[in-house]
C-alpha cells in the first residue's frame, strides 16, 4: 500500500472519482471532480485519507451511517450522498447520454425526474445473527461486513418505524450465524417481508417465527425462501387504481413516484392504441394501466406474478380485456409475425435488456414502442437495434428511482 496525492478528474459510471496516474486510472470512492485528495492506494483502488481541496459540490451527507463528512462511507446502501443535488442529477443524466452515444445514438435526453428522501417502499436488507444482537442493515462496499442501521433517509417512514419488528422477525428465522437477505415491501395493508438464504426451519422454529410475526403490528405477510409462513392480511399494491397482491418477493418498482412517472410516459406514448403487447410484464405495473386504453396481452416468465396480474385484471371493473402468456422472452422471444395484431409494444426487461426480442421487434410493423430500462448500457444496445430496423427515437427520459446511487431508470419512446 502506498500513500499519494491525486486530483480527481471525473466520476466513473459507478460514482467513484477517477484520477490519472503513471500506472493507469485510480478509482477513489466518495471523491468529486476537481478535488485534490491524499489517498492510500492498493493497485487501482484509492481510499481517501484527507481532502486537500474539497469540491464546491461537496455537501454534508444526510445520513449518519454514510460516513464522517461523506468520506469513506460505511453503509453500502448509498454511494453519492456527499454530492450536491444539481451536479448529482446532471451526473446521472450524463450516464444516459454517454450510454446512447456509445452506440451512435444522439437523441435529445430530457431532464432527469428527481427522487426524494423517504420514497423507497422496497428495500433489501442484509441480516446476520450474532451472539449479542441481530444485525439488520447493508453490506459495506466491497465487503461482507454488515453495517447495522438505525435510520435510512431513502426508505419510507413506514419501513423505518418498523425496523424493530423487522429485526425481531429476522431473529426468529435465523438458524445460524450465516448472513441472509430480508426484502421488505411496504404495501397498502402492511409490510410484506420475504426472507431468503436461510436454511430449513425445524417445526418449533417455524411456530416461533409465526408467533413472532402475529404479535407485531403492521406486518401483512412473512415468507421464507418463497414459501408463505404467515399472512395476517393479504399484501396489496396499487397500479393505476387497480389493486394487486404480488407473490412473495415479486418484483415491484422501488418507489411509487418513479413508477408513476414511468407509467405516465408509457401511457402518453401509447395514446389511443387499441391492441398493446406488454413484454416482461411482471405483476402488471403497466399492463393494468394500459387496459384502460386498449386490449392488452401481457407476457411474463414468472408464473406467480403473472397469476397476480391475471387475478387483478379479472376482478377489476372498467378494464378492457387482458390476456396473459407465460413465456421466457430470453429463450423464446415473440417472433416478428406475432406482432402483427399490435399497435403498440411496451417492454421493461431485467438489467440484461432485450437484445433478441428487439431483433424480432425491429422487423415488425408496430407503430409505437416504449422501452423501459434500469440499465442505460443495455438499453442503448437495444435502441440501436430498433433504430437500425427503421424506428425513430422520439423521447428519452431518465428517472432517478435509486437515490444517491449510480443506478438510473430510463423511458425511451419510439415510432416507425
Amino acid at each position: 500500500m502506498s500513500t499519494e496525492s491525486v486530483t480527481i478528474e471525473k466520476l466513473g459510471a459507478q460514482g467513484d472519482g477517477i484520477a490519472s496516474s503513471a500506472g493507469g486510472p485510480v478509482y477513489v470512492p466518495f471523491s468529486l471532480p476537481g478535488e485534490t485528495v491524499a489517498i492510500a492506494r492498493v493497485k487501482s483502488q484509492g481510499t481517501i485519507m484527507s481532502i486537500t481541496t474539497p469540491s464546491p459540490d461537496r455537501q454534508e451527507p444526510p445520513c449518519r451511517h454514510f460516513g464522517p463528512d461523506g468520506v469513506n462511507g460505511t453503509c453500502g446502501g448509498c454511494t453519492l450522498q456527499h454530492m450536491a443535488d444539481a451536479p448529482y442529477r446532471a451526473f446521472k443524466r450524463q450516464l444516459v447520454i454517454d450510454a446512447l452515444k456509445s452506440k451512435g445514438l444522439t437523441p435529445n435526453v430530457g431532464e432527469i425526474v428527481p427522487a426524494g428522501p423517504g420514497e423507497r417502499r422496497r428495500v433489501v436488507f442484509a441480516a446476520r445473527k450474532t451472539e449479542k444482537d441481530m444485525l439488520i442493515g447493508f453490506n459495506q462496499a466491497e465487503s461482507h461486513h454488515i453495517v447495522a442501521i438505525e435510520e435510512c433517509p431513502i426508505s419510507s417512514a413506514g419501513i423505518i418505524a418498523r425496523l424493530p419488528a423487522i429485526r425481531a422477525i429476522a431473529a426468529s428465522l435465523a438458524t445460524s450465524a450465516e448472513p441472509f437477505r430480508v426484502s421488505v415491501l411496504e404495501t397498502l395493508s402492511g409490510l410484506d417481508i420475504s426472507v431468503d438464504e436461510v436454511k430449513k426451519l425445524s417445526d418449533p422454529q417455524r411456530r416461533k417465527a409465526i408467533e413472532t410475526a402475529l404479535s407485531l403490528r403492521g406486518i401483512a405477510r412473512v415468507s421464507l425462501n418463497g414459501e408463505i409462513l404467515v399472512e395476517p392480511s393479504k399484501p396489496m399494491v396499487e397500479f393505476g387504481g387497480v389493486q394487486v397482491s404480488p407473490p412473495p418477493g415479486g418484483f415491484t418498482q422501488a418507489t411509487k413516484p418513479a413508477e408513476e412517472a414511468m407509467a405516465e410516459l408509457v401511457t402518453a406514448h401509447v395514446g389511443k392504441s387499441k391492441r398493446i403487447a406488454d413484454l416482461f410484464a411482471g405483476a402488471g405495473t403497466f399492463s393494468l394501466r394500459l387496459a384502460r386504453i386498449g386490449r392488452v396481452h401481457a407476457v411474463e416468465a414468472e408464473a406467480k406474478v403473472l397469476a397476480a396480474l391475471d387475478h387483478a385484471a379479472r376482478n377489476t371493473q372498467g378494464l378492457k380485456p387482458v390476456t396473459i402468456e407465460k413465456r421466457d422472452l430470453f429463450r423464446r422471444p415473440l417472433m416478428t409475425q406475432e406482432f402483427k395484431p399490435y399497435d403498440a409494444v411496451v417492454f421493461d426487461p431485467p438489467r440484461a435488456g432485450a437484445e433478441f426480442q428487439c431483433q424480432e421487434l425491429a422487423r415488425s410493423g408496430v407503430k409505437k414502442i416504449v422501452a423501459v430500462s434500469c440499465n442505460p448500457l443495455t438499453l442503448a444496445r437495444d435502441l440501436a437495434i430498433l433504430v437500425e430496423g427503421g424506428y425513430r427515437i422520439t423521447g428519452v427520459t431518465p428517472i432517478d428511482q435509486f437515490l444517491w446511487t449510480s443506478h438510473v431508470e430510463v423511458v425511451a419512446t419510439l415510432e416507425k
